[in-house]
């Protein structure tokens, strides 16, 4: 019997190859497209941040009816007075400057009966109780200049420990757990989200303000270029591959 040509015992096995090569190209450059459309919405969303955090602070009520209606208020500027309630601190968890210690989220109880918990900026681990910095436990009518933050619906990460409330430690901004264990009065309404204080100096230093971070990862170019460099060099050794096997299916000359 004699044997089928090198050709025709190949031709099924390389067409196997190439198609399964054809659906890893199109997945890889669909990966390295959507890394670019991903530059493109944090070029965007950084780009807006910054224009947002120059504008000039507008008063609170502003922001507040802007979120009621659903606008994005996200690190717009504004303006908020009222009394800080001191003992309802709730601390979260924070790492600001190389330094490990918290975040002070503290009530401020407005005229109109309402809440808005502000993020005074960070203490370390030693001056995490209040006794401990005084001077900065701000007495009366206060207005705080800074960043509208937006609220959490719920844990960003599995990998985040759960807060612990009973100790006042905070490892995400649950509004809600925040409000029920800071001992506001009967009947305060609580405002749907935060304000980070801006680093206009408090008394003896602490709590140290301006907080926010601003600057954001933006590697997508990087894993663009990567995941379009694959499909480019799998459709390289894919059609050298091809080609070495053209060249021995080539019928020899005597």
């Amino acid at each position: 019997m004699n044997e089928a040509p090198t050709s025709a015992r190949t031709a099924p096995a390389a067409w196997k190859v190439v198609l399964a090569a054809l659906v890893l190209f199109a997945f890889l450059c669909a990966l390295g497209v959507w890394q670019v459309q991903r530059l493109a919405w944090k070029e965007g969303l950084l780009a807006t941040i910054e224009e947002r955090i120059h504008r000039p602070p507008v008063p609170f009520r502003d922001i507040l009816a802007a979120h009621d209606d659903g606008q994005d208020i996200e690190y717009l500027p504004v303006s908020v007075s009222g009394t800080f309630l001191h003992s309802g601190e709730r601390h979260f968890f924070a790492t600001w400057k190389g330094a490990s210690g918290y975040f002070v989220y503290t009530p401020l109880l407005r005229a109109d009966g309402s809440a808005v918990f502000v993020n005074r900026g960070f203490v370390p681990f030693d001056r995490k109780p209040a006794a401990t910095r005084g001077e900065g436990q701000l007495a009366g009518k206060v207005t705080v200049t800074g960043l509208a933050r937006d609220r959490l619906a719920q844990k960003p990460s599995s990998i985040l420990p759960d807060n612990e409330p009973a100790k006042n430690i905070f490892y995400w901004k649950d509004i809600e757990a925040m409000a029920a264990t800071a001992g506001l009065p009967d009947g305060t309404g609580i405002v749907p989200f935060f304000v980070d204080a801006d680093d206009s100096p408090n008394p003896g230093g602490l709590p140290a303000g301006g907080v926010t971070l601003i600057s954001m990862p933006n590697n997508h170019l990087q894993y663009a270029v990567t995941w379009f460099g694959l499909a480019a060099a799998l459709a390289g050794v894919v059609g050298v591959w091809l080609l070495r096997i053209r060249r021995e299916d080539r019928p020899r000359r005597p």
